[in-house]
This record gives C-alpha cells, sequence and structure tokens, in this order.
C-alpha cells in the first residue's frame, strides 16, 4: 500500500514552506479571490508561481481552494483564473460548486480537480457523480464513519479519497453556515467566516415566575462550539478504508502551529503512533480533541465551555543560523540566560534542549534578555541547528 499523502495548510508563502521543511507531502492555499478563508494573507499570482515551483523543485505538491459558493458576478472571472493555475502547473484546484466546477473543466481542462468538503459527499453515488464530471479526488465530509469511509471507496475505487484527520471542526454541517452572514454581515460560504459558532449564547426558559437563563456554567452556554479533530492515532485506519491525503485544518494557524502538528503527524506516518507523539499535539493551542464520528454517532463533540488550551509549550524564537557553534535566533517570545529551550525540528535534533548563556544581541553585546520581539540574539548550541527550526519552551 502506497503511504498516504500529508496534506498541510498554508495561509502564505512562508507558511507553505514552513508545512514543506517539517514534512507534508502537498499544501493547499488559497489565492486572493474565491477562497473559503478571505481573512487568510493568501497568494497573489506571483506569490502562487513561486509557491508552486518551489513546491515541484523538491517533489511535493500545491492545491488551490477556489471553493466559494460562487454569486453570478463570480463567472466574468472565474475563467481567467482557472487558466491562470493551469499556466502555473498547480496540482489541483477545490471547488464546491457545481457551476464552478463546469467552469473549471470548460475554462482549464488540463486542470485536476478535487472536491471540497463543502460539497458534502456523504455517499458513494455522490463521489461516483463527481468521478464522471471529472474529478480525480473527493474531500469527504467530516460527518462520515470509517465504515462509510469504506463503502464509498468500495464503489470507487479509481477516485482519490481525502479526509480531514485534525483540526478545528465545524458545528454546521461539512461548514456550511449562514449563521456569521446572519449575525454579522460575513458569509463564510464566502470566506468570511467570523466563527459566530464559538460564542456564549443565552438559552431562556419560560416559567410561572417569568423566564429564566439556562446555562451549562457560569461562563455560559456554548451549544454551538466543537472541540478539534485529533485522529493521529486512527491514521492506519483511514488508510485501510481508502483515504490516500491526511488534511490537517488551519489556513489562519501559526508557523508554530503548524510546524508542531505537521511534524507530529509525518512521524507517526513514518514511524507509528506513540505516547510521546501524541504528546507533541498537546504542545501548541487548541480545544479540546475528539475523534468526531469516525466510530459513529458521537454526542461528545461540543465544547461547552468554549475555551481553547494553551497548549504545553511556549514559542520562543526561530533559527536564522548556525555558524561556529553559536545559534542565531529571532525572537518570537521573551527568554533570558538561564531558560532552557527545546528543539522543534525535521532533523534528528528534534526534543533536545539547551541552556541559553552568553547571549549576544545582533551587535555581538552581551545581553542577558531577549525581550526585543523579532530581535537578533545568538549563544552556543551543541546542536547543529538549520535554517528554520524553532525553539520552545515547556511550560512549568
Amino acid at each position: 500500500m502506497t503511504k498516504p499523502e500529508l496534506l498541510a495548510p498554508a495561509g502564505n508563502l512562508a507558511k507553505l514552506k514552513c508545512a514543506f521543511r517539517f514534512g507534508a507531502d502537498a499544501v493547499y492555499v488559497g489565492g486572493k479571490a474565491f477562497s473559503l478563508r478571505a481573512f487568510a494573507d493568501n497568494f497573489t499570482d506571483e506569490e502562487l508561481a513561486e509557491g508552486v515551483a518551489y513546491a515541484h523543485a523538491r517533489g511535493k505538491k500545491v492545491y488551490v481552494a477556489a471553493n466559494i459558493f460562487a454569486r453570478n458576478a463570480d463567472f466574468s472571472a472565474l475563467p481567467q483564473y482557472f487558466r491562470t493555475l493551469e499556466a502555473l502547473k498547480a496540482d489541483a484546484v477545490l471547488v464546491s460548486d457545481m457551476g464552478v466546477l463546469s467552469c473549471c473543466r470548460e475554462a482549464a481542462p488540463a486542470l485536476p480537480v478535487h472536491i471540497s468538503t463543502q460539497a458534502n459527499v456523504t455517499n458513494a453515488h455522490a463521489a461516483s457523480a463527481y468521478a464522471k464530471l471529472g474529478a480525480s479526488r473527493v474531500v469527504l465530509a467530516r460527518e462520515l464513519s470509517l465504515a462509510e469511509i469504506a463503502g464509498i471507496h468500495a464503489e470507487n475505487p479509481a477516485l482519490e479519497l481525502e479526509a480531514f484527520v485534525h483540526g478545528a471542526m465545524c458545528i454546521s454541517y461539512s461548514g456550511r453556515c449562514y449563521l456569521s452572514d446572519y449575525l454579522d454581515g460575513r458569509p463564510a460560504n464566502r470566506g468570511a467566516c467570523v466563527q459566530a459558532c464559538r460564542r456564549a449564547y443565552r438559552i431562556q426558559s419560560e416559567g410561572k415566575d417569568g423566564w429564566c437563563d439556562l446555562e451549562e456554567d457560569s461562563r455560559g452556554t456554548y451549544v454551538m462550539n466543537s472541540k478539534d479533530l485529533n485522529m493521529s492515532a486512527h491514521l492506519a485506519e483511514l488508510a485501510a478504508a481508502g483515504v490516500v491525503s491526511f488534511k490537517i485544518e488551519g489556513r489562519m494557524k501559526s508557523e508554530y502551529y503548524l510546524a508542531t502538528v505537521v511534524n507530529a503527524y509525518r512521524r507517526i506516518l513514518d514511524g507509528g503512533w506513540t505516547e510521546a507523539l501524541a504528546a507533541e499535539l498537546e504542545c501548541a493551542s487548541h480545544r479540546a480533541y475528539t475523534t468526531a464520528y469516525a466510530f459513529g454517532e458521537n454526542r461528545g463533540t461540543v465544547l461547552a465551555d468554549g475555551s481553547q488550551e494553551g497548549g504545553t509549550c511556549t514559542f520562543i524564537a526561530v533559527v536564522r543560523e548556525y555558524r561556529d557553534g553559536r545559534a542565531y535566533v529571532e525572537m518570537r517570545n521573551r527568554f533570558r540566560e538561564g531558560d532552557v529551550l527545546e528543539i522543534l525540528s525535521p532533523s534528528g535534533t528534534f526534543g533536545k534542549s539547551v541552556r541559553v548563556a552568553d547571549m549576544q544581541d545582533e551587535a555581538g553585546q552581551p545581553c542577558p534578555d531577549a525581550s526585543f520581539v523579532q530581535g537578533i540574539y545568538s549563544f552556543p548550541c551543541p546542536y547543529p541547528l538549520a535554517e528554520g527550526d524553532l525553539l520552545r519552551r515547556r511550560r512549568a
């Protein structure tokens, strides 16, 4: 069996390079229009060209999301956009709208098409219909069980199946939500979601003494807030069900989050799940985890308190250079001499620690306190770090 693809989000060019550095086989990105993450940095055509070239030089792939639910006015620009992606040799475009799919097949017939999770593919017949319309891959709805996925694969063995394995979940069916539009005038189905589902809501009951609030706890009622997906312990079962691409959610997430999660999944895919790698997924901020509906109906996906856990580590710095036994790093959070920092790297230095001493600022002057945001600081390190490695500090 071919090892499944590890597919990571990339909200900008720096995140694309970070995802590939830490082990992603492919990334999905958005252009400046037609994508469901309008508030991510996203890519200009020039940045898309650079990203695709960077990926292909390393044997990697780039998929471009054009998965809004289009309006009539969008079709004046969509054909040229698809022709641009075809010319740039993007590895696929993700669509969710039937009209957009038809437009793409006519305008850019050589551009592979993947069907977005927004299309709500929950059965083998829908998957087959999309395949007949020219799609090479379907991103499955997140509401499916492993058994249902296996059934879809059995009926469509030549069609690639992609499934989310990690990250934020929508409370709405496959993310098709109108709440953000209704409350704030920002349509989620066109990329402008404000995550209104994460807010606390008041529920009232009418009794003989009038209306009274019903609350889950003192912080409020979070009836529409979902836990985060984490399928890291079940990748082999997903692969056995026919999934060929494991997708991580998070085009709006930080480089540190991306590096942490991609690194963990890469190592699990290559060497198997361990408790230590499971603990890696606790290092970055996240909500409580769930396996959602992989094993059938699950009423435990709602996150009642609405909060995110801060993670077990604090992101401290990005390594910019290593020479003459010293690490030169760009500060992200304050650190001082005496602090013990842990290395996050795709190399063998991963997990090793170094105690900061003899620290110098960018001018080479002694500096015991790295307090200048994005300042460059150096200190001796016994391990040969590489540009792009990250440093973090364990929380007490």
